[in-house]
């Protein structure tokens, strides 16, 4: 294979909803390039993308798959990417590396809520859109409808390069009104025949072309004075004037395809490989301190992994775009996060399963290699000479959260290796053992994204495991000021133990005035401050402790054992075990023994004091609320408003956004439990949503009951 220069290079990224046919249009191209020399299909299940055997079964993209093909001497890399935002973890690593995003659309269903999730994530990411109709062929196509649903719904004006003759089963031919001919084709391989435009289309045909060549000619300013002049461009000019509009993000340029006949899908690549910006042309890679990365193939080295795959028998396949420099097999490069070495000892350009081995790479292209030693995702690797660390992909919040563990006892340890390789593959996959639940919480972007997961993990790794509800971490506070005093005696022979302490305790709020003396049931205590602590608890909020001793009641020695004693109790609340936050403790007195006081004494005395106050201080329960935002098919709005409101939801905004409704609503994490999944259903699949933690706030009284009711203090005076 021929080492493509950085001017020979497109790359792109295939997006749309589930079910629009990006993996056949993939395999079309690919055919068209001759990388291969029959077509797949998913049903036959032996197309590049969508590979694997959990693809099979599924019948459509899981992960992302990187392919190329060679057209009209240049070279296109193109990842396929899944529809389902279950999955956007691919999408977010795929557009990062990718200069143009190609947006597929299903001609039955239009623009849908799948296409808006993506091209917001495009817009997010500032990525250029060249739109696609494809499924012409279909019983239910309606170009029409798709368009109309299209130009209400999109950002970014579209702008028709072609439209069909006819749609359904017997669509076979368009009109390019760039090149202001008809296609027409003759089989189910590509096989086409130029035509004039017929008569009865060439009204229709100057129309469009009028409206390409005033959009073209929008973005330049001496494009402008040649269409007054001329009233028209050439097609050279209008090009030029369509490749500035998409790179600004201007506008997108709309084709015809069917990928399973290979309709359309020639014109497609003459477009993208004239029009779409490559990576001479295309915004620059930026490194951490702000410094541009121009894809100079004669700078010192730099590559970016995007992608990590574990695959049986080969180990670790790191996918990466070469950014800068000529990359050649034995290179020795830097890793800017760890500061090792790494030996790029195989380079390879991936179709699919199928990958060709190279022995050198120019800047802009992207491919693979093997065994790195300490290199993952998001990772920079690079010259020793010049080291550089480029910003890294920032991947979504997680939406789905589930305890897991193994079936089988003895297995966790195991379980945490293979968990801890799946989020190597996967870094929208978190896990995490908590101490404050005391379980193992695997958190990912929907119900059916961890469930494939755990599919992985059955057949694969033969591991068993299981999923259940996860523990919420609610917290514990006080509402009022509460007094109590504690005895801890014991004597068993020998040296005994004991210490008495006596405190108050009040709810603490930022900017609360120091303490000088307290009320509690008729009796006055004076403060008369004598040392202060104060801590950011690990769990969110503070504790203040406060010496108001006088008299020597209680040696200064044992204040730490009392304040350990408090603190302890404090990540063990005395309501649901949960943590305790936001307290002002003031121990203003006590008893000590010359003899049997020591350190263990005052630290349960402090414990039980602090544990007795809590429970007369009003206490409440804090659970986490999260904001939640839901994009949302305008004529299911009333159903999935509802579903929230009986959630416990606090609705705090609704607008309209191009045919879909976006709600925002505050929301507890105990209410959000397979949310995503009856998101889902009440949509038909159509929806999103967002999720982010917000603030702790107090359970309704009937809720802390049913806690209270639930939960069964095993805590013993020691």
């Amino acid at each position: 294979m021929k080492t493509y220069t950085t001017n020979e290079l497109k790359n792109i990224v295939l997006i749309g909803a589930p079910g629009s046919g990006k993996t056949t249009l993939a395999e079309a191209m690919a055919f068209e390039g001759k990388v291969i020399d029959r077509r797949g299909s998913i049903e036959g299940e032996n197309t590049l993308s969508d590979n694997t055997d959990l693809e099979h079964e599924y019948k459509r993209s899981i992960y992302s798959t990187l392919l190329f093909t060679e057209f009209m001497g240049r070279k296109l890399n193109i990842i396929d990417t899944p529809g389902s935002d279950d999955f956007c973890g691919s999408l977010f690593s795929a557009f990062k590396v990718a200069d143009v995003g190609v947006m597929v659309f299903n001609a039955q269903n239009g623009f849908e809520a799948g296409s808006e999730i993506q091209a917001r994530y495009a817009r997010t990411l500032g990525k250029p859109i060249i739109g696609v109709v494809n499924q012409l062929d279909s019983d239910k196509a309606s170009w029409e409808s798709t368009m109309e649903s299209i130009r209400t719904a999109s950002r970014v004006t579209p702008v028709i390069v072609q439209y069909p003759v006819q749609v359904g089963p017997t669509f076979d031919s368009f009109i390019d009104v760039l090149m202001m001919k008809m296609y027409r084709f003759k089989d189910d391989n590509g096989t086409r025949e130029e035509l004039e435009i017929p008569d009865d289309q060439i009204e229709t045909a100057r129309e469009l072309n009028q409206i390409l060549v005033e959009a073209a000619a929008e973005n330049d300013e001496q494009l402008m004075e040649f269409y007054f002049e001329k009233g028209t461009l050439t097609q050279d000019e209008m090009r030029h004037g369509l490749k500035l509009g998409l790179a600004k993000r201007d506008l997108m340029p709309i084709f015809c395809a069917s990928g399973k006949k290979d309709i359309g899908t020639k014109r497609l690549m003459e477009f993208i490989i004239n029009v779409a910006p490559g990576p001479a042309t295309a915004p620059k890679f930026v490194s951490t301190d702000g410094n541009e990365i121009a894809a100079d193939p004669e700078g010192p080295v730099a590559l970016f992994v995007f992608k990590s795959q574990m695959e049986p028998h080969l180990g670790e396949i790191s996918y990466f775009r070469l950014l800068r420099g000529k990359l050649t097999e034995g290179m020795e490069l830097l890793n800017s996060r760890t500061g090792n070495r790494e030996k790029i000892s195989q380079i390879f350009v991936v179709a699919g399963k199928n990958r060709v081995k190279v022995t050198e790479m120019l800047a802009g292209d992207i491919g693979c290699t093997v065994k790195l030693k300490g290199t993952r995702t998001n990772d920079t690797l690079s010259a020793p000479s010049a080291p550089v660390a480029i910003d890294p992909i920032v991947f979504p919040e997680p939406r789905y959260r589930v305890a897991v563990k193994a079936v089988k006892t003895g297995e966790d340890e195991k379980l945490g290796e293979l968990l801890n390789k799946a989020k190597y593959e996967d870094p929208t996959i978190l896990v995490e053992y908590s101490k404050e639940l005391k379980q193992t919480i695997l958190q990912g972007q929907g119900e059916h994204h961890l469930n494939i997961l755990k599919y992985r993990l059955s057949t694969e790794n033969k591991m068993d495991v299981e999923f259940m509800a996860p523990r919420i971490p609610y917290r514990e506070t006080i509402t009022k000021v509460a007094q109590a005093d504690y005895r801890h005696k014991k004597q068993s022979g020998g040296a005994g133990q004991f210490g008495e302490v006596h405190l108050v305790i009040e709810p603490y709020y930022d900017g609360m005035p120091e303490p000088t003396k307290y009320k509690v049931n008729g009796r006055e205590i004076p403060v008369n401050i004598k040392g202060k602590e104060e801590y950011d608890l690990e769990w969110g909020g503070k504790l203040q402790f406060y010496s108001s001793i006088v008299g020597g009641a209680i040696d200064a020695r044992f204040l730490p054992a009392i304040l350990k004693g408090i603190m302890e109790k404090m990540t063990e609340g005395p309501l649901t075990g949960s943590y305790a936050r936001d307290i002002r403790v003031v121990v203003y007195d006590g008893k000590m023994h010359p003899v049997d006081s020591n350190e263990i004494s005052f630290k349960l005395a402090g414990r039980n004091a602090f544990k007795e106050a809590f429970r007369n201080a009003g206490p409440k329960i804090m659970e986490p609320i999260y904001t939640v935002e839901v994009l949302v098919p305008s004529d299911r709005m009333g159903d999935v408003m509802s579903d929230l409101q009986n959630r416990r939801a606090m609705i705090e905004g609704m607008s309209s956004d191009k045919g879909f409704d976006r709600l925002t609503a505050r929301v507890p994490l105990a209410e959000l439990y397979r949310y995503s999944t009856t998101l889902s259903s009440l949509t038909n699949g159509r929806a999103t949503y967002t999720m982010k933690f917000s603030s702790y706030e107090q359970v309704p009284a009937d809720v802390q009951e049913k806690l209270l009711k639930a939960y069964t203090d095993s805590d013993k005076d020691e």
